[in-house]
């Protein structure tokens, strides 16, 4: 077993982990190939990474494919991105219906071609009645999409009647937000040296711990995972508060 894998304490695990799956072009570039030499190699760190937060027992994983944004890439890119989803979903979803997986998905479907959304379509529901780890893929999504989304329709609840503006709060906007079934994530890790958050899960994300690491996506395996959760299990989360006031709180419960 991994040392740092026993460091870990499993009664202090996030709930929810989001992953921002950045380097693979760099990746490429850096063994002289293409860009989507990276994203190819890319698959196989998803698969170890989704291993990884299963065996641990982590309710849900989010990982950010693909960005509204990606759209403007050069179409062979966009294309090559497509087909290697497609065909990675049509691979992968009995692996993950054997080992309790559900597959969900969050973005503007509406933008996916055809034969994607047919393949993500089974693979959902191929997975649908899993009980393990929740996989949450954010394929054409970005944040500033979807709060868009929520408050667009919102606005058509109010004018339909079926809301007053007096009833939206917090709880009424979660209601309309493409994750309003996941909690959000305690945990953000960002690879390849960027220290951005690119639009993802702005809402989500607002008491999240952030982990970035140097490391390019295609590199990231379990143990750059286990190295992340410990970073996590070393920071103290306060959402506001003073650390006596959570040290108390800790104490009493």
């Amino acid at each position: 077993m991994s040392q740092l894998l026993e460091k870990i304490d499993k009664g202090h695990l996030p709930r929810h982990i989001a992953i921002i799956m950045d380097g693979n072009g760099r990746w490429a570039k850096e063994q002289g190939q293409d860009r989507l030499y990276g994203h190819f190699h890319g698959v196989e760190s998803v698969r170890n990474i989704v291993e990884g937060c299963a065996e641990l027992g982590i309710e849900y994983l989010t990982l950010y494919a693909f960005s509204t944004e990606n759209w403007d890439r050069p179409e062979y890119e966009v294309v090559g991105l497509m087909e290697l989803l497609v065909n990675t979903i049509r691979q992968e979803a009995e692996t993950l219906h054997k080992n309790n997986i559900r597959l969900h998905v969050i973005g503007d479907m509406s933008m996916l071609p055809g034969y994607a959304k047919k393949e993500l379509d089974e693979a959902l529901e191929i997975t649908k009645k899993n009980t393990g780890l929740n996989l949450v893929m954010a394929l054409s999504y970005s944040g500033r999409w979807e709060l868009l989304n929520a408050v667009k329709n919102i606005a058509h609840e109010v004018k339909q009647g079926r809301l007053q503006v007096e009833e939206i709060d917090q709880d009424v906007l979660q209601r309309f937000l493409t994750t309003s079934n996941f909690p959000d994530p305690e945990l953000m890790i960002r690879t390849s040296g960027e220290y951005r958050i690119s639009n993802f899960l702005l809402y989500q994300l607002a008491y999240a711990e952030l982990y970035f690491t140097n490391v390019r996506w295609p590199d990231f395996r379990k143990e750059n995972l286990y190295e992340a959760i410990l970073d996590f299990q070393g920071r103290e989360r306060r959402f506001g508060k003073t650390g006596e006031q959570v040290k108390k709180e800790s104490v009493s419960q």
